[in-house]
C-alpha cells in the first residue's frame, strides 16, 4: 500500500509564505515524476508544478517565480515553497506521484488527500 501525506498548509496573510512537504511512504520501489496540484473553492483541479526524478522542474505560467518546487529522492518527499501569496491562492494543494510497487510493476499515479491553504487579504 503506498500512500502521499501533505502537510505544511494553513492561514497565511497575502504576500506571506508557506512550504509544502509530502512524504511518500509504503511498498515502494520507484518514484519517477511528483508533482503538486491545487483546487480553488469553485474551480477545478489545476497543475501548480511538477519535478522529475531528475530534478528538472515545470510551472504553471501563474506560479512561476513565486512558487519553488523540490523534492530529495532518499526520503521520497517533494516540497513546495510558496512566497509572494495572494488570496487566489487559495485551494487544498495535493501532492502527486508516479510509482513502481516492484521493479517489474507498471507506473502507477498516486494521490495524497490535501491540505488547506488558506490566504486572507
Amino acid at each position: 500500500q503506498v500512500q502521499l501525506v501533505e502537510s505544511g498548509g494553513g492561514l497565511v496573510e497575502a504576500g506571506g509564505s508557506l512550504r509544502l512537504s509530502c512524504v511518500a511512504s509504503g511498498s515502494i520501489f520507484s518514484i519517477n515524476a511528483m508533482g503538486w496540484y491545487r483546487q480553488g473553492p469553485g474551480k477545478q483541479r489545476e497543475l501548480v508544478a511538477r519535478i522529475t526524478s531528475s530534478g528538472s522542474a515545470t510551472y504553471s505560467d501563474s506560479m512561476k517565480g513565486r512558487f519553488t518546487i523540490s523534492r530529495d529522492n532518499a526520503k521520497n518527499m517533494v516540497y513546495l515553497q510558496m512566497n509572494s501569496l495572494k488570496p487566489e491562492d487559495t485551494a487544498v494543494y495535493c501532492c502527486n506521484a508516479d510509482i513502481k510497487i516492484t521493479r517489474y510493476s507498471l507506473w502507477s499515479n498516486y494521490w495524497g488527500q490535501g491540505t488547506q491553504v488558506t490566504v486572507s487579504s
